[in-house]
């Protein structure tokens, strides 16, 4: 057994890599991380490249995947290669749910038989304060796109990212999300991180490596300490949870990342519900 499986076994490394599968987004909205946009960059993880990681992640003994963006949907080859990953380690793929048109829907059925997940942003239960954040027209997109991805089997967690919700406004959210065909078990409410686009907007906690969960993740750019670390601010790449450069073979990033949680001192485990 590799040292990167026997960290995972004993819970001093998460067992979940990440890969950010590009960069562009159809939204831009008020709180992103990466100041995703129609006009970000691409900056495309690619296809194949996404499998070898996943192989290699599953040998080191490593035991799930999450895809993230920018709006990973906007890749044509994406509903195939969420199959493909899958097959190699649970998965779940972050996406804001307003592209899934009847043809990609159609395209996700086979997620319906594997271990795959599609978490989809929904952060009010009205339209009104919820697109003020995502944009207009989010809201329905969203609400219309969950149960048509629910009825072809497919299983839905909702994230709800927000800098406060009072108890009224998230049980009118959480009979949304039960009405939409999602339960609660599959909903997940975080805070905003003042990283990216958040900065500019005053919006958000502050977050290091003591409050965020060490996931490896892996974009063009290399590999950081979670997928909340290669945010952008004003148009540059924040380094600051930087591990590596290297992203492959994976070994040298997973051995990079567990060093630096092995060198971590008693007590500074992550402290903020940030999934």
């Amino acid at each position: 057994m590799s040292s990167v499986a026997e960290a995972v076994r004993d819970g001093v490394l998460p067992g979940r890599v990440w890969f950010y599968a590009n960069y562009h987004c159809n939204l831009a909205c008020t709180y992103c991380l990466t100041e995703s946009d129609p006009r970000a960059e691409r900056r495309e993880l690619g296809e194949q490249r996404m499998l070898t990681l996943a192989r290699q992640a599953a040998e080191l003994g490593f035991t799930a995947l999450g895809v993230t963006g920018g709006e990973p949907f906007l890749l044509p080859y994406l509903p195939e290669l969420l199959a493909k990953l899958a097959a190699i380690l649970p998965l779940v793929c972050l996406s804001n749910g307003t592209v899934l048109t009847e043809r990609r829907l159609e395209r996700l059925r086979p997620l319906a038989g594997l271990p795959a997940q599609i978490q989809v942003s929904l952060d009010r239960p009205e339209p009104q304060a919820n697109d003020a954040m995502r944009g207009p027209e989010n809201f329905r997109k969203v609400v219309d796109a969950i149960p048509r991805l629910v009825e072809r089997g497919v299983r839905v967690r909702i994230a709800t990212t927000v800098d406060a919700i009072d108890d009224e406004e998230r049980e009118r959210l959480c009979r949304l999300h039960r009405r939409l065909g999602v339960p609660d078990a599959d909903h997940v409410i975080r805070p905003i991180v003042r990283r990216g686009r958040a900065v500019d907007h005053d919006l958000g906690v502050e977050a290091g490596p003591a409050d965020l969960p060490a996931e490896l993740t892996i974009t063009t750019d290399g590999a950081f300490w979670s997928p909340f670390g290669p945010t952008v601010h004003g148009g540059r790449l924040d380094t600051d949870l930087l591990i590596t450069r290297t992203t492959m073979p994976l070994r040298v990033p997973a051995a990079a990342l567990l060093r630096l949680v092995q060198g971590r001192p008693p007590g500074t485990d992550a402290q903020l519900n940030i999934q």
